[in-house]
């Protein structure tokens, strides 16, 4: 296994990241497939896989916490990147409670804002996809008590953000793309509703786009900005790029030319957050308005 570098949010070099450069800093490799939810006992001895995820999350926090020290933090930030940025909201509050009351406990989540939208066959697929998580990996009870203690809810409903965020105790930043590349392949425009593959080279580019589909990225973004959060206390950085990921690394993260909206930088802003600062909720121009955006797809 290869050792992992670090950049972005989790860098080194105080010019580069000012904020966060010398705390200490972990990386919690991701490979359970449920954002760190699923705890089935049984295991599936057709393809030898265990769905276990949330044992997993829960042994690396408790080694944390009573080997390596991170009881005593006086700041910490539970921070992740597409599912790990999902994992970072669903368990956030769960997180938030581990620490005394005196420590300063955020989360972030960068690209982790998958929505409950329709696709363009006019389907809830990505609600479908979730459901066969939540049902693999036993996650139910494992998702926020906040949201699947709703009367009525679905539990794969809070599996979506847009569910979850209104019951959080704890302080939330939102970095997301409003043209994220995954949600656009996945949620918009996944295969099963694009059975011709009309929508092929516009996942892959979206300056290959049509203007009958660009006419739908814009209702798929305006439909994005309607399930963020209302409250003015979470903070957001929501610009207008085709891109998945975007704290990891030094480019987009703060860096001459990297991203920005309203001329603030996607790690200025996070920093402004966490230090309480200012709550910023930068929310771009739709696209193609930003030429700073560096169109990528880091999963």
């Amino acid at each position: 296994m290869k050792p992992l570098s670090f950049s972005g949010i989790l860098g080194g070099n105080q010019k580069s990241n000012p904020d966060f450069y010398n705390w200490n800093r972990v990386k919690i490799r991701y490979c359970d497939g449920s954002s760190f939810t699923g705890d089935v006992e049984a295991v599936d001895t057709a393809k030898d896989l265990r769905y276990r995820g949330f044992r997993v999350w829960r042994a690396v926090i408790d080694d944390l916490l009573t080997v390596r020290g991170m009881s005593k933090a006086q700041n910490a930030l539970l921070s992740g990147c597409s599912a790990g940025g999902l994992a970072a909201i669903l368990h956030c509050d769960r997180f938030h409670d581990l620490f005394p009351a005196k420590t300063k406990v955020k989360c972030f989540s960068d690209a982790g804002y998958f929505f409950d939208g329709k696709d363009i066959s006019g389907n809830f697929y990505a609600r479908s996809i979730y459901k066969s998580v939540v049902n693999l990996h036993g996650s139910a009870k494992n998702l926020p008590a906040s949201c699947t203690s709703k009367p009525k809810q679905s539990p794969e409903l809070c599996m979506f953000p847009q569910y979850v965020v209104p019951t959080m105790r704890t302080p939330l930043f939102i970095l997301n793309a409003a043209y994220d590349s995954w949600q656009v392949k996945n949620v918009l425009a996944p295969s099963p509703a694009d059975p011709k593959k009309t929508w092929a080279q516009c996942k892959l580019d979206i300056k290959s786009c049509s203007a009958s589909q660009l006419t739908t990225l814009q209702n798929f973004r305006t439909d994005f900005l309607a399930a963020l959060p209302k409250t003015q206390s979470v903070g957001m950085f929501i610009d207008s790029c085709n891109a998945h990921c975007q704290s990891g690394s030094q480019d987009t993260w703060l860096a001459d030319g990297s991203p920005t909206v309203n001329k603030t930088q996607i790690g200025k802003a996070v920093g402004d957050w966490y230090y309480d600062r200012e709550v910023p909720r930068q929310i771009d121009c739709p696209y193609p308005c930003n030429p700073t955006c560096k169109n990528r797809d880091d999963d």
